[in-house]
């Protein structure tokens, strides 16, 4: 069976990345979710492979697709970082509630794991795959699902503070 993946990978893993591009538009993500694709295809030995990846491959598009929404969730979070703020004095009401964002969020990055938080604020930095990769000795293929944990894990642990905070006040 090992045989059957090994030629089914050489003969359909860049039409299973083209296939993936064209859903996510990120070469190096379309990499990764193809990658993904062939290691489940490693666990479940599906009977008809070829259709398989696709169905799967399809699958990890869509969910791809809603962790953008989570992504720019997440930016969201932290636009309002003090560097990336105008220099322009706000009212003190605004400043406050801006101070206890941010404050929020940088509790939230403190319950990830150091690995987490640290590709996170890599990638949130602008560096590329690659680059977080040399600076973590994380594999170049692992970036993409690390961060995609990475983030739904802040999104988790900024979600719980916000109930917690509700709660209180109720």
């Amino acid at each position: 069976m090992d045989d059957e993946i090994e030629a089914l990978y050489r003969t359909t893993y860049p039409t299973v990345v083209r296939f993936l591009y064209r859903k996510v538009w990120d070469l190096d993500r379309a990499h990764d979710l193809a990658q993904e694709v062939f290691i489940r295809a490693m666990n479940h030995r599906p009977e008809k492979p070829r259709a398989w990846l696709f169905a799967v491959a399809a699958n990890l598009a869509r969910d791809e697709a809603r962790a953008a929404v989570r992504r720019r969730r997440h930016l969201t979070l932290l636009k309002d970082d003090p560097i990336t703020m105008p220099s322009t004095p706000r009212p003190a009401d605004l400043a406050v509630e801006d101070d206890e964002r941010r404050a929020k969020v940088d509790e939230a990055l403190a319950q990830l794991t150091d690995r987490d938080r640290e590709v996170l604020l890599l990638w949130d930095a602008g560096l590329s795959y690659p680059e977080i990769a040399q600076q973590t000795g994380l594999a170049v293929g692992a970036i993409g699902t690390t961060l995609a944990r990475a983030r739904k894990r802040l999104l988790e642990a900024h979600e719980r503070m916000e109930q917690q905070g509700r709660a209180a006040h109720s």
